[in-house]
């Protein structure tokens, strides 16, 4: 009896002890000898369920935790793609608002202004910029102010989807590019994108209305830009003419030209007329 219980407890020993311990418990009891389950079998499993503790089942997916960011992708893409076209646009947003806002006129404007005087690095490009943007956005304000009520808030809110904030968006952005837009470059993109007529400027398309905004706010910069550069014209051709009549060869008109209009633009408070000027070409 005893080396019969010796024997059971020693195959028992042998089982706890074996690699393969998954296949062990795996194995239904009924494939088990009748000798081995005895009450010395039973002891050992229960010693080792107790030493090992319970099971720990893993967590399905309702039970995720709520802070868990989790991409899925735009429909049936992929997310390294859906991370790709998003990163894509974003690289594309600033171009977009330059051309859709005041910032391509502005900024002919102040070239032109830098180039009649005569000076070729003062200001620099960084403080025209800065400054164009500044003024961008003092004119964009009240047009931001609108995107922000009618698709920003009902989005934040919850109230509209993406979708429809990307579409009421765009609603005052076409009435501020509607109301600048040459009649004559709408009806050219209209001829070559083979559309009809519209009956107002509101009805045309974005297609249509992004490329003859732009080309008529560089229109209207040319045209402000030369009509800055005659009066500095004026000063270049008499400085020249008098220095040719005096016999002053070997001085470069240029050189007596350029304080002269340097003078001319401060006393008249040139900064203060041309902001002002193109401030209210936006009114």
């Amino acid at each position: 009896m005893i080396d019969r219980r010796l024997g059971q407890l020693l195959v028992a020993l042998l089982l706890v002890a074996a690699p393969s311990t998954s296949h062990a418990r795996s194995q239904p009891i009924s494939s088990v000898p009748a000798q081995m389950r005895s009450p010395a079998g039973s002891a050992v499993s229960a010693l080792n369920g107790a030493t090992q503790g319970p099971a720990q089942s893993s967590p399905t997916p309702a039970e995720a935790p709520q802070n868990e960011i989790r991409i899925t992708g735009l429909g049936s893409s992929s997310a390294p793609w859906t991370i790709v076209l998003l990163l894509t646009f974003l690289t594309l947003i600033p171009s977009l608002l330059i051309c859709m806002t005041p910032f391509a006129r502005l900024l002919v404007v102040f070239h032109f202004l830098r180039q009649a005087l005569g000076l070729q690095t003062t200001p620099s490009n960084q403080t025209l910029i800065g400054l164009t943007l500044v003024l961008t956005f003092f004119i964009m304000e009240p047009v931001g102010q609108r995107i922000y009520k009618q698709s920003f808030e009902p989005l934040q809110s919850g109230q509209i989807t993406a979708m429809e904030a990307l579409s009421r968006g765009t609603g005052p952005m076409r009435d501020f590019m509607a109301h600048y837009v040459r009649e004559k470059d709408a009806e050219l993109f209209l001829e070559i994108a083979k559309q009809p007529r519209p009956r107002t400027v509101q009805d045309l398309s974005m297609r249509i209305l992004l490329p003859a905004y732009i080309v008529s706010e560089l229109k209207t910069g040319f045209q402000i830009g030369a009509v800055l550069f005659l009066p500095f014209l004026v000063v270049d051709m008499v400085v020249a003419s008098i220095t040719t009549s005096v016999g002053m060869m070997q001085l470069p008109p240029v050189v007596i030209s350029t304080p002269l209009k340097l003078l001319l633009f401060l006393m008249v408070d040139g900064w203060h007329l041309l902001i002002a000027s193109l401030m209210r070409s936006f009114n």
